[in-house]
């Protein structure tokens, strides 16, 4: 669990920085625990880890599509599910979220746009609704990179929560 923390530490530099999570730092993630995967239960360990991987990008990937949450937060939820027991992913998907929601809602008392950002979510709903069909959420990436959060900081602070035994 030791070199998750790593590199989400490593993500959080990248993500808090740059706003994106480089592949050049997800591969090295996802060979070290496929590895650690293979020598704690062999053939099992690595299925398990990529089947938990792949089930938590493929569930995340319809966010990703309208552009809701970016494909580095997706690919560090899968590195995450990999290392996490699957009795355990449900847990820390909620806790991560659960934190980028408080995250989220200090953002929006402080920025005083709760208002906006709501009726901004109905329009787009009402939008979908009237021409059924999914679109991107956001038109204006300067919108969209000043009203996201880096998911990053969430991801870890939810590993540590599970590294600390609290789930």
């Amino acid at each position: 669990m030791i070199e998750l923390c790593v590199f989400l530490c490593a993500a959080c530099y990248f993500d808090y920085r740059q706003s994106r999570i480089p592949n050049r730092l997800i591969i090295p993630g996802l060979v070290i625990g496929l590895f650690r995967a293979y020598g704690l239960e062999g053939g099992a360990g690595l299925f398990d880890f990529l089947i938990h991987a792949a089930v938590v990008i493929a569930a995340f990937y319809p966010l990703f599509r309208i552009g809701t949450i970016g494909a580095g937060d997706i690919k560090l939820f899968g590195l995450c599910a990999g290392y996490i027991p699957g009795d355990k992913i449900l847990y820390f998907l909620f806790i991560t979220l659960t934190i980028a929601a408080i995250i989220s809602l200090i953002r929006f008392v402080r920025k005083a746009d709760f208002r906006e950002r709501f009726l901004y979510l109905f329009a787009y709903l009402k939008d979908v609704a009237d021409s059924g069909e999914w679109h991107l959420y956001w038109t204006d990436m300067k919108e969209q990179k000043a009203a996201g959060i880096c998911m990053a900081g969430p991801v870890l602070l939810s590993v540590l929560i599970y590294a600390g035994g609290f789930y």
